[in-house]
């Protein structure tokens, strides 16, 4: 494998912030099936994939959201072109005779109903980054968040299913001026050991 360029970095890590704020610019669906095909191939524990993705694209679809949002998040998450919903399948070991053929994985989680938890939301807050980086390797802007009533969202999106929301990403074209000065990030040998 090679470095990636510069500003392929630039694009992914350094200068890539959190929006707020939203263009009034529709999100093409074509680049969500793409943004999936990127993502998916992040790996996860014994390909497990617990990771489930509703994207929010429609008016209405938006409105049903509204009632689980922190106050604070309302407007920023109603505005956005795009609002993915991470959630977690608590059955995703029933997946696992497809995904990991080569052994009986199934086994290991079935009847485990604290492995089953600590793995499905591990392994979806690692699906959930790579959507976040996917996405913005297609160009667009991320607003991830927690700030919402995880209860009433699964009530409302995922009754009746073994699926839990873990987040929410906004995804769209933000607005650069209204970006706030990035925040500071701790330095190597304030977060880092080496043995």
């Amino acid at each position: 494998m090679t470095t990636l360029a510069s500003d392929s970095l630039d694009q992914l890590f350094r200068q890539a912030r959190t929006h707020y704020h939203w263009q009034d610019r529709p999100v093409n669906p074509q680049i969500l099936t793409q943004l999936y095909d990127l993502l998916k191939m992040g790996p996860t524990s014994a390909n497990c994939s617990p990771a489930r993705f509703v994207f929010l694209v429609s008016k209405e679809a938006k409105e049903k959201l509204r009632p689980c949002l922190d106050a604070g998040n309302v407007e920023k998450t109603m505005s956005a072109p795009v609002v993915c919903i991470i959630g977690m399948d608590m059955a995703f070991y029933d997946s696992l005779p497809k995904l990991f053929p080569h052994a009986d994985a199934r086994s290991w989680f079935a009847g485990n109903d604290a492995l089953i938890e600590r793995t499905a939301f591990r392994n979806s807050s690692l699906q959930g980054a790579y959507l976040i980086m996917a996405a913005r390797a297609l160009g667009l802007d991320c607003g991830p968040m927690s700030g919402f009533n995880n209860a009433k969202v699964d009530e409302t999106f995922f009754a009746g299913t073994r699926i839990k929301s873990n987040f929410l990403c906004n995804l769209g074209h933000g607005v650069p001026e209204k970006l706030h000065p990035r925040s500071p990030r701790l330095d190597f040998s304030e977060a880092c050991r080496v043995e």
